[in-house]
């Protein structure tokens, strides 16, 4: 039999709710096509790695619309998790639950996207939030939470789809003491991507935004000649897009003021997840790629960026691989671009990337110490679905070894229908991770005790 098969078994036959027994060391890294599955081949401990140089080619499967119907969560399940591991509800009834970052003093700051709030959940004894308040609401889309500086913040930036403010915040506070300081007044808004994240250099001097593109691949963006091309990227960046596309599918740096707002890193279509490795200092993007050039096809990733490098949005992904409806338009490109660090399979819509730090009484096992865990929320462009789970990125030394692994899955009910899609993560003080569901409403906390 061979090991995606097995898999599939395994993950069918599981109970609702159920924990899922570890993946055998003598199974495989899936690898090549048998790394491409979807939700009946997922479960918790099943290890993929996929490499640029095994892709397929364009259209060698047919580009599918096939829109998840959210339905409601079955009596009794729950996602399915590793022996020792378990997930319950940690909050309800939210609204468009998506981005979270912890405060210092161990509050869970959450952006309700679909109330237009940011709101405060503090834990209490157990496995539940105490309260849940309004930090401040009237937001357009609000997604991206960051707190300055790191370690006494007396800010807490919030971004709009099209803006940066920031509230005056002491330890403790649960409602805004302040009115909102616009720190960016305009930032290309909605469009395809609306999602904009926030994070800040290591030694607070640089805030990141992440801008993703207003289109699938800038099909409308219209032609330039060459000399055009390099008056315009003199100005910009290489590989940077214009007319619609301006300050699109990049990762823009500016002083905490919001001063000196300049690209940082281009080609990078919809980095729905900024973070920043608290090891190394290392910038982190996890990207949506391009749809309808096949059910495999554009793997999308998360990678460590750094100034200058371009991801090939929209003339070429994955290093030299030129997209067919930009085709012999930019040869200056080719070799330019930058491979990205671990790829998922196409069209799973991975959005926020977290860090693990193992820190209290509830950590999870020693060999989570350092790595990553990114929110895979599901896309409409797959025949057969993928995504909707949360996966582990394996770090060695702080660096990416491409392989990533089923975490916490179970959220797909049919071909149909879905009733969870996990969005934000935020590891607590105490060593469990809450894992924000905006299909569900809920946030869900995941703990782990040893047998």
């Amino acid at each position: 039999m061979k090991p995606h098969v097995l898999f599939a078994v395994v993950a069918a036959a599981a109970p609702l709710g159920a924990s899922i027994a570890p993946v055998s060391a003598a199974e495989a890294v899936l690898t090549g096509p048998a790394a491409y599955g979807d939700y009946t081949s997922d479960a918790p401990g099943v290890r993929r790695h996929l490499a640029a140089d095994t892709i397929p080619a364009p259209f060698a499967s047919s580009s599918s619309r096939n829109n998840p119907k959210v339905v409601k969560r079955p009596e009794g399940a729950s996602p399915k998790t590793l022996p020792g591991f378990s997930a319950t509800v940690f909050a309800s009834g939210l609204l468009g639950p998506r981005h979270m970052s912890l405060a210092p003093n161990g509050d869970i700051f959450i952006a309700e996207s679909n109330g237009g709030k940011i709101s405060v959940m503090r834990p209490k004894a157990g496995n539940t939030a105490a309260d849940i308040t309004t930090f401040a609401d009237g937001f357009n889309q609000p997604f991206g939470i960051a707190f300055y500086p790191a370690k006494d913040p007396k800010w807490v930036y919030i971004s709009n789809t099209d803006s940066v403010v920031r509230y005056p915040y002491k330890a403790g506070d649960t409602k805004a003491s302040g009115p909102a300081q616009v720190v960016i007044a305009k930032i290309p808004g909605g469009g395809g991507h609306w999602t904009r994240d926030l994070a800040f250099s290591p030694d607070g001097s640089k805030l990141f935004v992440a801008v993703g593109s207003g289109s699938n691949v800038a099909e409308d963006m219209p032609k330039k000649n060459p000399d055009e091309i390099k008056k315009w990227e003199a100005e910009y960046m290489r590989g940077a897009g214009w007319a619609g596309e301006t300050y699109r599918a990049v990762v823009l740096s500016a002083d905490p003021d919001g001063k000196n707002m300049k690209i940082y890193a281009d080609g990078i279509r919809n980095c729905s997840g900024l973070s920043v490795n608290p090891r190394n200092g290392d910038l982190w993007c996890t990207t949506n790629e391009r749809d309808l050039l096949g059910d495999n096809l554009v793997p999308d990733y998360s990678t460590r960026v750094k100034a200058g490098q371009f991801y090939g949005w929209p003339w070429y992904y994955l290093g030299s691989h030129e997209d067919p409806r930009h085709a012999g338009e930019r040869p200056d490109l080719a070799g330019k671009v930058s491979v990205p660090d671990v790829l998922y399979q196409s069209h799973s819509a991975p959005l926020q990337m977290s860090f693990y730090n193992a820190a209290g009484a509830g950590a999870f096992p020693k060999d989570y110490d350092g790595e990553a865990f990114v929110a895979l929320h599901g896309s409409w462009n797959r025949s057969k679905r993928t995504g909707y789970k949360v996966v582990r990125v394996h770090l060695k030394n702080g660096a990416p070894t491409g392989e990533y692994e089923d975490f916490m899955t179970g959220f797909v009910n049919s071909d149909a229908d879905v009733w969870g899609r996990p969005v934000g993560l935020a590891e607590m003080a105490d060593g469990s991770m809450l894992v924000s569901d905006d299909a569900g409403n809920v946030v869900w906390r995941v703990t782990y005790k040893s047998k």
